[in-house]
């Protein structure tokens, strides 16, 4: 199930999601035209390795660039494959715009860097000794859905349905959608121990928890009220109301 687009309207550009899609395009073409990429160096000294971050192993002087902690930041912007890049950023796409739009700019920001903390530190913990360096947004991108699902369970979410020659696409409601996912990434992390690369499913998992538990218990005080007001006002002739959900 490939989600393709939201029926989600915002009421302003969502100029910082734009923004992370843009620098994560940006920093890719650079890792990619670096001698690092082909040798993996590059993600060992930029990316969350476990054992190093809580001082388990140390990595040779040459790889260590900056401190392991700021690898927990510099991780996020970092990806290992076209395809790694082009899932995380489709997901971004469609879902990050109507959370920025919620919480304002300085808060997403905020958020979204603390759910990838959140994400890559749940990882760490499912594998301490792992030396094993971790890249991607996905786990800042998991918040996105886990507050998206808590946000708009009901929004009709455009998923592209491969089944060869019964390939369909369906409108189905956001709670299904990203449940499902979610439920997918408990189910594909039971036959992954984590240490020998591949996906980090515990981040996918850490991040996810982390966005649904802000937006259940502090959407109400994060998200401002003149929003709800501004969105029946000025979105109410002109567009489907974004409030409302059928």
């Amino acid at each position: 199930m490939i989600p393709l687009k939201d029926e989600n309207v915002t009421l302003s550009t969502p100029i910082l999601s734009y923004s992370i899609i843009a620098s994560c395009i940006v920093v890719f073409l650079i890792q990619i035209s670096s001698p690092g990429y082909t040798s993996g160096n590059l993600f060992y000294s930029y990316g969350v390795v476990p054992a190093s971050l809580l001082g388990i192993e140390t990595l040779p002087g040459d790889l260590e660039k900056i401190d392991p902690y700021l690898t927990l930041i510099t991780s996020m912007f970092m990806h290992g494959g076209w395809m790694h890049l082009i899932g995380n950023m489709l997901y971004m796409w469609i879902f990050a715009d109507n959370i920025e739009d919620d919480l304002g700019k300085v808060k997403f920001i905020l958020f979204y860097i603390a759910s990838g903390i959140a994400a890559a530190l749940t990882q760490v913990y499912l594998n301490v000794n792992s030396t094993v360096p971790m890249v991607g947004a996905s786990g800042a991108i998991s918040g996105v859905l886990g507050a998206y699902m808590i946000r708009y369970p009901r929004n009709k979410v455009l998923v592209l349905i491969p089944l060869g020659v019964f390939t369909q696409l369906l409108k189905i409601p956001a709670l299904f959608v990203l449940g499902f996912w979610f439920i997918l990434q408990f189910i594909s992390s039971a036959g992954s121990t984590g240490e020998g690369g591949g996906v980090a499913y515990g981040a996918h998992i850490g991040g996810f928890i982390f966005g649904a538990a802000v937006m259940f218990f502090f959407g109400n005080f994060l998200i401002p009220k003149k929003a709800f007001f501004k969105a029946l006002t000025e979105k109410g002739d002109k567009k489907k109301n974004p409030w409302i959900q059928d």
